[in-house]
């Protein structure tokens, strides 16, 4: 079967409905370049004149010719970003998140993707042990630009044990090549307690450091552990002593750094502030928040968010029950916020919970699942009128959580109350201001692919 990008939807009024190109159809080739990927796809296109070979559902093959702007875009959108099989992780981490989680779930949360095509288009993290001479000389012929760079550690011999591959130790001359080819990348720490932290956190920070201009970013998140960890190498998590003992390691570093560049260049997680009871970073330490979807800044990014927006409370003439759900590491912050508020007859109640699906040590928003929603809902069930739940803990595009529970399982739970999703800190402050006027639509994806990525952030 010839490989090609799969159409899944046409906009309208674009090229591709003049084209009269319909869902299902196959685009295999443009001007004879056969396309692996919509990179491909995007610089083909790029010319002026086209000649485009589809394969229809049916399986005959029509070419189709025509002439474009060269910034003209085709309008459709495709079952996925890669045409073919995603290159999947050859690593085996003594931290992956992949191997933590629960038995007997969708197949596509077991799909350990380390795809560099990935990295470029959604910001996923790559280890690059699986890339080759030639996958180098793509990127630095299409100036695949920046890329996001799982490194862990610079040292070697303990990535290389970290990572339980050989091809873990060459990181830095693979950083290099990338610097030789002037692309630009991200880079992240999974910090393992008694591992790669301490005097290897600095080497590994003074290496990343040294490969600057191209090397624009070091992200630092702590190890997450699931309860589903059978044969898996022994790791423990940090404890508020550890994090505050990392906030002070790393803060020596920040503080060189915006003296030297005017920039932090190295961040950490949320999850180490909370953990550590220390105040977030004011929002311009996060110098934009560049690694905002590693959850990097998530909560101030919040905060910011919900300081920014102005609301004209609809004080309500009857007394309205609402409940806010988040997970445990979110709660106070959202409670402090949601107090604030002086609404009239306006009880929001910020439901934190304890993640029993996938252990209490897993704390993030993001992996709450829809049985636990329930479950908690159901012991919290007083008078309550609507219920809120977080966008982050449904698939992207799609109205399902986790372990495939689904909006709809939430909404027959609870068939008398309304139940609406907060996409972030300003839908949420609009929605409590004016519960019965706003509506929440949910964008749909572009691509069904999901990567597990975004469930791990």
């Amino acid at each position: 079967m010839a490989k090609g990008g799969i159409i899944s939807a046409i906009h309208q009024g674009s090229l591709a409905e003049e084209l009269e190109l319909v869902p299902g159809d196959k685009i295999i080739s443009i001007n004879e370049q056969e396309l692996t990927d919509i990179i491909d796809l995007s610089f083909a296109l790029a010319d002026e004149e086209i000649e485009m070979l589809i394969e229809h559902e049916n399986g005959e093959q029509e070419i189709i010719a025509f002439e474009k702007d060269i910034d003209e875009e085709l309008g459709a959108e495709f079952e996925s970003a890669v045409f073919g099989k995603i290159r999947q992780c050859a690593n085996n981490c003594y931290f992956c998140f992949v191997d933590q989680v629960a038995p007997n779930m969708r197949d596509s949360l077991y799909i350990k993707d380390d795809d560099y095509r990935l990295s470029f288009l959604y910001g996923n993290f790559v280890t690059m042990t699986n890339m080759g001479p030639r996958d180098l000389e793509r990127i630095h012929r299409l100036h695949l630009s920046p890329l996001y760079i799982s490194v862990h550690t610079t040292n070697p011999k303990l990535r290389g044990e970290m990572l339980r591959t050989k091809r873990g130790e060459l990181i830095m001359e693979q950083l290099a090549k990338l610097n030789e080819a002037d692309v630009e990348y991200h880079t992240q720490v999974v910090l393992c307690p008694g591992l790669n932290d301490g005097a290897e956190l600095d080497r590994t920070i003074q290496d990343i450091i040294s490969m600057q201009p191209c090397a624009k970013t070091l992200g630092i998140v702590p190890v997450g552990l699931t309860k589903f960890r059978e044969n898996c190498y022994p790791l423990k998590t940090f404890d508020a002593q550890g994090a505050k003992k990392v906030i002070e390691q790393v803060r020596h570093w920040q503080e060189k750094m915006r003296k030297q560049t005017g920039k932090n260049f190295i961040y950490l997680s949320d999850e180490f502030y909370l953990l550590a009871g220390e105040p977030l970073p004011k929002a311009e330490e996060y110098d934009g928040f560049p690694q905002l979807d590693n959850g990097i800044g998530l909560t101030r990014n919040f905060i910011e968010q919900w300081k920014e927006t102005e609301i004209n409370p609809n004080n309500y003439q009857k007394l309205l029950n609402l409940d806010i759900i988040c997970g445990k590491s979110a709660g106070k912050v959202i409670k402090n916020l949601v107090d604030e508020l002086n609404i009239d007859n306006l009880n929001a109640n910020v439901l934190a919970l304890e993640n029993e699906f996938f252990g209490h040590e897993v704390t993030v928003t993001g992996l709450l699942t829809g049985q636990d929603i329930i479950k908690n809902l159901k012991q919290n069930k007083a008078n309550r009128d609507g219920i809120i739940i977080p966008n982050c803990a449904l698939r992207e595009g799609e109205d399902i959580f986790l372990d495939d529970y689904t909006l709809e399982d939430i909404k027959k739970a609870f068939p008398d109350e309304e139940v609406k999703v907060a996409s972030d800190a300003i839908m949420l402050k609009n929605l409590l201001a004016d519960w019965h006027n706003i509506k929440c639509e949910r964008s749909k994806a572009i691509y069904t692919w999901q990567s597990n990525a975004s469930y791990t952030k």
